[in-house]
């Protein structure tokens, strides 16, 4: 069924992420290739003033727009938790790209319902590139329709992975298992991947030491153009995820992919 608009708010909820990608990318833009400081969080990933502004113009938005919606950031925390409806965002996914002047970085929304993603948006900044899933309904790229390649064949699939770093121990022989079953492996892009998946150019993204906001936005945008993403188990993804994601363009080369990284 189509995403239903909270009775409370004169907003749908696509207008409402729609907005938000538009509030982030002239912020974006401004501090692409500029000399910026960059810090380093607990976990040693980096942010920087662009990280902190967008997440900042997004909250406020959702601030006005849906005031008893949950929000859940990477840079600001989590608010109202518990809420009906959550609001998870990343401001910029692939800052690491992002810092070292790579446009393959992207806004990411996505917009839980009872837990459970009902709304993904991918936005490129740079690149002028938009996915949007509602469940229920086909993802669109920049409003045209989109579908998954559908590839059940792993001799003809193309897997990517933003890094082989990503991967330690058993994590790393479950990759290289499918690596070296797959036509093609490349690294890089983040988020943009999916994207990809979604539009058909690419077959399988497996990862590990994804967050909640890394993740939950490309749901519904793989889901809505035939793809199926999972946690390594098969368990659908969800706020409490242990963050190792596969997805895939069919649900054959799912089941394959998770039988091999499991070593089955």
């Amino acid at each position: 069924m189509p995403l239903a608009t909270h009775p409370a708010s004169p907003h749908s909820h696509r207008a409402t992420a729609e907005a938000l990608a538009a509030a982030a990318r002239p912020i974006a833009k401004q501090y692409f290739r500029q000399k910026l400081a960059v810090e380093h969080k607990a976990d040693d990933s980096p942010v920087t003033v662009a990280d902190r502004s967008i997440e900042a113009a997004m909250r406020s938005i959702l601030t006005e727009r849906h005031p008893d919606h949950a929000i859940f950031g990477e840079e600001h925390g989590a608010e109202r938790l518990g809420a009906r409806f959550t609001w998870v965002i990343d401001p910029i996914d692939g800052t690491k790209s992002f810092v070292t002047g790579l446009p393959l970085f992207g806004t990411l929304v996505a917009l839980l319902e009872n837990g459970v993603p009902r709304l993904g948006l991918i936005d490129m900044p740079v690149l002028s590139e938009t996915w949007i899933g509602e469940a229920g309904q086909p993802t669109r790229f920049n409003n045209a329709l989109c579908r998954a390649s559908g590839c059940t064949d792993p001799a003809e699939a193309v897997l990517y992975a933003t890094s082989p770093d990503m991967f330690e121990g058993a994590s790393r022989a479950g990759f290289e298992r499918v690596s070296q079953a797959v036509r093609l492996r490349r690294f890089g892009g983040d988020c943009y991947a999916y994207g990809l998946l979604a539009a058909g150019h690419v077959d399988l993204v497996i990862e590990v030491g994804l967050q909640p906001y890394d993740y939950l936005p490309l749901v519904a945008v793989i889901e809505g153009a035939g793809g199926v993403v999972t946690d390594w188990a098969g368990q659908p993804l969800g706020l409490a995820s242990d963050g190792r994601v596969v997805a895939a363009a069919s649900p054959v080369l799912h089941q394959w992919a998770l039988r091999t990284i499991n070593g089955g």
